[in-house]
């Protein structure tokens, strides 16, 4: 059946096939809980094919089914030759409504957190540590999830409370899983994992990764080479564009002002260098 409109994410659109979901990636950009008005080419096409990658490398239960969208399946009114590579054909199945986020480094929200508590989403860690601190070993920080606006941190006890113990457990030990996993893949090819946010779904009682995986939008992505704890780092996800965004007078309050050419060719390049280190596989 051709596809009918779901709804529209920051990133991603989504359609219903009936007997299952197209999703469809864009090369639209967010920042600080904005969509940018300006696209970074192929961005779209780059997370697609890095998640199908991450899928096959991992070989958990997922909710991918096909990465070709037959001609029936086409939505009214969009050129069939820009869905492809940006597209995934994928399993219905009832979404988890919790952020599942590994960290192996402290980083981001995770930082300012740690600042003010000593702790990341309740969980305590040592003191003296710094922006880009590699942590003992992988923790699991739960948030929930947020149509529009910001996702909030949130304590594993919280998410007990919102899923259930034995299905909070069972994500953590799966998130967990696919961090340290991807993290020793990605560090064999000079690149740190400093953090991912994974979701799940659940069909027929089988728990499904979901959703983009390992990408640059839902994970930071070191050079190793140049990981210097203490501040922020060089990275092949979207921090490029947020510390340019920080470096405007930009309010956050108001529409934000549009990239720059050359903040455009570099993210895209970023993006397609990160595809290509990780996959081994030339972006086409």
């Amino acid at each position: 059946m051709p596809a009918v409109p779901l709804r529209q994410g920051k990133v991603r659109d989504l359609y219903d096939l009936g007997d299952a979901l197209l999703l469809v990636a864009s090369d639209r950009i967010s920042a600080f809980d904005w969509v940018l008005p300006t696209q970074i080419p192929d961005k779209g096409r780059v997370l697609t094919q890095l998640s199908a990658f991450w899928f096959e490398l991992l070989g958990m239960p997922n909710h991918l089914l096909s990465l070709e969208v037959a001609p029936d399946q086409v939505p009214e009114g969009v050129d069939p030759a820009w869905l492809a590579g940006r597209s995934m054909i994928c399993r219905k199945c009832d979404v988890v409504p919790i952020e599942c986020v590994a960290r192996g480094y402290l980083a981001g929200s995770g930082t300012k957190e740690y600042r003010a508590s000593g702790t990341v989403c309740g969980v305590p860690l040592p003191t003296g540590l710094v922006d880009g601190s590699k942590l003992a070993g992988p923790i699991f920080t739960p948030a929930t999830k947020a149509e529009t606006g910001h996702d909030e941190n949130i304590p594993f006890s919280e998410m007990i409370i919102r899923v259930g113990a034995g299905r909070a457990e069972t994500l953590r030990e799966k998130t967990l899983d696919v961090y340290r996993r991807a993290s020793a893949y990605a560090a064999e090819r000079g690149i740190l994992l400093a953090d991912t946010k994974l979701e799940w779904g659940l069909a027929e009682g089988e728990i499904l990764l979901i959703d983009e995986i390992l990408t640059p939008d839902s994970s930071r992505f070191w050079p190793a080479d140049d990981w210097r704890p203490g501040g922020s780092q060089p990275s092949f996800d979207k921090q490029f564009v947020r510390d340019f965004l920080e470096s405007t007078s930009w309010d956050k309050q108001s529409p934000p002002p549009p990239l720059p050419a050359d903040v455009v060719a570099k993210t895209r390049a970023k993006y397609v260098e990160a595809y290509e280190r990780l996959s081994g596989r030339k972006f086409e």
